[in-house]
């Protein structure tokens, strides 16, 4: 039990802390830091015990026995779980930095917005962590209610409630198909497991009609839950009307949650295709299938952010071609692969983060959400700029930006696998963003405003913008420190 414990330390910390930040918000009344410091420090304490289980080596976590463990093998320990778990507090730790002084500017600074960001959290770790279908579904589940929750915060405003009831009203019918996925491959297999799924597939012991029915629901469900084409349409509305640092982290780690779903699932079913030759034919068709969403979500993604001019709209069928790039990954279902969703997954959440941070330090009532707002903007606000200029130059894929090599590392392990139409569009694709990422440079620092910009102090959010700006800047010049970990982590 104790080593069970220190195995999936992070899984106990976050759900324990998550509880607990509820009886404080409960106990303290109208004080706002006891709240506000112990999810931070609950945060902290998450991501050090995320780190300290990705140290312990792999040899002693295939020791472990599950046969009489309390979690009866329904959750994985170390390796990329523990990657992800760090991956996802650093992003809520990003988010709880700005959310304060945004939140008591924009509307009121209520206590239970940093409780539900550790209700999201916790769900993301119970993704990562989950090694059977089940628990994917309740991690997926506990963060998709809370960002509904959390997109209608704003409850003054029209479009913020507009955007948690439509993500309600979709999502809702998203969860329908997972469950219903769920329940078909369970028909097929008679079992939840991933590991036992992946058995009786390689043995030919399953019933290939409900199979193939179980893993086509749960492509849409999971299709939604990252905003790929054709389940996209609910991503740039809800983004646009949710209060912009929960944009931040839905689009980052909320992306991040759902492909690490996306990963875990693939690699149950994909790996054992040579066990017989309807599986093979089957399986392919759905590899075939996952490519297409990746190419079509690339381009609808950044053909229609080339028409916005609402920059978190922009930003949002941004977020939608990423995950094309991101389903890259899934396609090619390799290590190199795998490992590119690792690099592209980190880089992704400190420029998108970075991006819309900016957007909430500007951001005044409502306005300077128009591209147009941002014109001039590097004499009033140099270094906001500047900043601004290094995340979209990453999101474009210049190099040396975080952005170029996650990039390459995708495409290179999709052209490996045997999709070289693929990486013809996802390059396609690329091009094509680099009209509005470049744009939006270019109103900042070639031409001129009418008015004189009011000069903005992030405040706390100058500590996020910070840590996002070193990402980038560290990760695209040594892209080794985070490949070397996802070789190791798969």
């Amino acid at each position: 039990m104790i080593q069970e414990i220190q195995l999936s330390a992070p899984v106990y910390i976050i759900a324990i802390v998550t509880l607990i930040a509820l009886t404080i918000d409960f106990m303290t009344g109208k004080n706002k830091a006891a709240v506000y410091n112990f999810v931070l420090f609950g945060l902290v304490l998450t991501f050090s015990a995320a780190a300290y289980t990705l140290t312990i080596p792999t040899e002693t976590i295939a020791a472990f026995d599950v046969a009489d463990s309390i979690s009866k093998g329904m959750i994985n320990f170390g390796g990329y779980a523990a990657y992800f778990d760090m991956l996802f507090t650093l992003a809520g730790i990003l988010t709880i930095l700005a959310a304060k002084q945004y939140n008591a500017r924009e509307y009121k600074d209520y206590k239970e917005f940093y409780s539900l960001i550790l209700f999201a959290i916790c769900g993301m770790i119970f993704i990562s962590h989950a090694a059977n279908l089940l628990m994917i579904f309740i991690g997926i589940e506990v963060m998709t209610i809370t960002f509904y929750v959390l997109s209608g915060f704003f409850r003054n405003r029209e479009k913020s409630m507009e955007s948690a009831l439509k993500y309600f009203l979709l999502g809702s019918f998203a969860s329908g198909f997972l469950l219903y996925g769920i329940a078909m491959i369970y028909g097929a297999t008679g079992t939840l497991y991933l590991n036992q799924i992946s058995e009786k597939m390689m043995m030919g012991d399953f019933h290939s009609l409900y199979l193939s029915l179980g893993i086509g629901l749960l492509t849409v469900g999971l299709g939604f839950k990252v905003a790929a084409f054709p389940f996209h349409q609910w991503a740039p509305d809800v983004y646009e009307g949710a209060p912009t640092v929960v944009t931040a982290f839905m689009s980052t780690a909320g992306k991040a949650a759902g492909l690490i779903a996306f990963i875990v699932i693939a690699q149950a079913i994909i790996p054992v295709t040579k066990a017989n030759e309807i599986l093979t034919n089957n399986l392919d068709k759905f590899r075939d299938l996952i490519a297409f969403m990746s190419a079509a979500t690339m381009l609808i993604g950044n053909i229609s952010a080339l028409t916005q001019k609402n920059i978190k709209r922009m930003l949002a069928y941004s977020s939608v071609a990423h995950a094309g790039y991101l389903l890259m990954g899934i396609v090619a279902n390799t290590p190199d692969g795998r490992s590119g969703i690792v690099f592209y997954a980190t880089a992704y959440i400190f420029m998108q983060m970075g991006a819309f941070l900016i957007v909430s330090v500007m951001e005044r009532k409502n306005q300077y959400l128009e591209l147009d707002d941002y014109v001039g903007l590097r004499k009033s606000n140099p270094v906001i700029a500047a900043m601004m200029a290094l995340f979209m130059f990453s999101l474009a894929g210049i190099p040396p930006m975080a952005g170029f090599f996650g990039k390459y590392y995708l495409f290179m392990a999709t052209m490996d696998a045997g999709y070289l139409w693929l990486t013809i569009v996802a390059v396609i694709s690329s091009i094509i963003s680099m009209y509005f990422y470049i744009g939006l440079v270019l109103n900042m620092y070639f031409r001129k405003s009418e008015t004189e910009h009011e000069k903005v102090c992030p405040g706390m959010a100058g500590i996020a913008l910070a840590i996002s700006t070193f990402g980038v800047i560290l990760f695209g010049i040594y892209p080794s420190l985070i490949i070397d970990l996802a070789n190791k982590i798969f």
